[in-house]
């Protein structure tokens, strides 16, 4: 079928955006998307999923440590909402999200990159977290299933 899956990590400022090989097994960087400034978020995500045949989209769920949903998580929920009414053919899912930004500013600091070119990737890289990890459990139900 060759559709991929788009992940996205939601943040006030700027959204990390990842996207699946056609296998779905790897997850990509592919960009930020700065909010703000008359961006239309829904305009780009549109262009994005019509040019890399997208089936799926995937909102990185930011989740308190003890599991509960806060205000954050409700931003995005309300995101996903959104973009059910947009896209009526694409799956829109959730994937649990704590400390992906720890993990993806950590990894940015063992590479050693400069503060100034981590602030302008760390989104992205952790929109890479979350897309790989909703592709690891999406392959291990997969193979379970065989």
């Amino acid at each position: 079928m060759n559709s991929r899956i788009l992940g996205l990590d939601i943040g006030d400022r700027r959204i990390g955006v990842a996207l699946s090989d056609i296998t779905k097994t790897i997850a990509n960087p592919l960009e930020v998307i700065n909010l703000g400034h008359g961006t239309d978020i829904f305009t780009c995500l549109k262009k994005i999923i019509e040019l890399h045949n997208v089936s799926t989209v995937i909102l990185g769920l930011p989740k308190n440590m003890d599991g509960t949903m806060g205000p954050q998580a409700k931003k995005v929920t309300d995101f996903g909402e959104t973009l059910k009414g947009l896209f009526p053919d694409k799956e829109i899912d959730y994937f649990d999200e704590r400390l992906s930004t720890r993990q993806a500013l950590r990894t940015l600091i063992e590479a050693d990159m400069s503060r100034a070119r981590r602030k302008k990737v760390v989104d992205k890289v952790s929109a890479v977290i979350i897309l790989q990890g909703y592709l690891e459990t999406l392959n291990f139900k997969r193979h379970k299933e065989e």
